[in-house]
């Protein structure tokens, strides 16, 4: 689905962004993808992104 039409980025774009380019917040986001640096309308949405990915990683990672 996208996410941001602004710059026609998905959900996929931004899991992946999360899983494989150490994402963690919206501001890394922005530097890698541009999400959110237009109109805008795309932020809650996209930071609801980042958040269920890293909930969802770190319960099948191992962290030390």
């Amino acid at each position: 689905m996208y996410v941001c039409m602004c710059y026609g980025i998905t959900d996929k774009a931004i899991r992946s962004a999360v899983e494989e380019g150490g994402v963690g917040n919206m501001r890394e986001l922005r530097q890698q993808l541009d999400v959110g640096s237009q109109c805008g309308k795309c932020i809650q949405m996209a930071q609801q992104i980042i958040d269920t990915t890293i909930i969802d990683e770190t319960l099948f990672r191992d962290v030390g």
